[in-house]
């Protein structure tokens, strides 16, 4: 009885490890195939991004948001995406503060077309005509600044984008050590100056208290009426030969007195 209860817990645990595998197998395919549904939606979507048309608008009137300018070129046919470029902060500060519009405007902007026949029909029909509809909307009377962009596509654009923003990058780090460098320089001179200006106040301290101590000596010595005399005296160092012994003859005197009295005779 033993042998067949191992026999059976055996073939259990033999049957709990294939299915085991065989889920493994079946999310492993699964996944394959989820990979592989990625990749051909990808190459199907490729020729569909090339169909799509893209127009640039130069202007962008004030007040005129992205849904409305979605809402008015949808009419001419299926708009995918739209990109509109802020204004410059600083701008609209001044604009504030002078009274005017204190809603966000835009400078210029992409939008892009399902279609290109759409996208070059849009163009070559509302370039430079009213945009019109209300009469009381902030934009009746201006003018459509469109044109098609020929061989664009939208990923060009994010590509630019990102462009521009490194050169933003690069210009404010460029800016902000330059400025760094301006102020080291300037927090140095400061520097450079109080030191200076230390210098300055302690001989002129050191001056003021050399003139009071001499017109404190001249007021005491000198009597008023008279000009003191000023006489230096230097201290000479005392010779090391005895100037006495350098007039003694070095020569016995009887040396001398046969010199001189053999020239005598002659």
């Amino acid at each position: 009885m033993q042998g067949l209860l191992k026999m059976g817990e055996r073939c259990a645990n033999e049957n709990k490890d294939n299915d085991q595998n065989n889920i493994e197998l079946e999310q492993k395919d699964s996944k394959g195939r989820k990979d592989g549904n990625k990749k051909v939606k990808l190459l199907h979507k490729a020729p569909k991004v090339q169909k799509h048309g893209v127009c640039y608008l130069s202007r962008i009137p004030p007040r005129l948001k992205p849904l409305k300018l979605r809402h008015l070129l949808s009419s001419f046919g299926e708009v995918l995406r739209i990109y509109l470029v802020p204004e410059d902060p600083a701008i609209r500060m001044r604009r504030k503060r002078a009274g005017g519009n204190s809603g966000k405007n835009f400078t210029e902007g992409w939008v892009e077309f399902s279609k290109k026949s759409d996208a070059k029909r849009v163009a070559t029909m509302l370039n430079g005509e009213q945009m019109g509809g209300k009469k009381r909307s902030a934009y009746y009377y201006d003018l459509w600044n469109i044109k098609y962009l020929r061989k664009f596509n939208w990923d060009n654009l994010t590509e630019e984008i990102a462009y521009r923003n490194a050169v933003r990058d690069q210009k404010l780090a460029a800016e902000i050590s330059a400025a760094k460098r301006e102020r080291d320089f300037y927090l140095a001179r400061v520097d450079q100056s109080r030191a200076i200006k230390a210098i300055e106040e302690r001989k002129n301290k050191r001056k003021e208290a050399t003139g009071e101590s001499e017109d404190i000596q001249a007021n005491n010595l000198v009597p008023p009426g008279r000009i003191e005399k000023i006489v230096r005296h230097f201290t000479q160092r005392k010779s090391a030969i005895n100037p006495s012994a350098e007039l003694r003859p070095r020569l016995a005197p009887e040396v001398l007195a046969e010199v001189f009295g053999r020239k005598s005779t002659t």
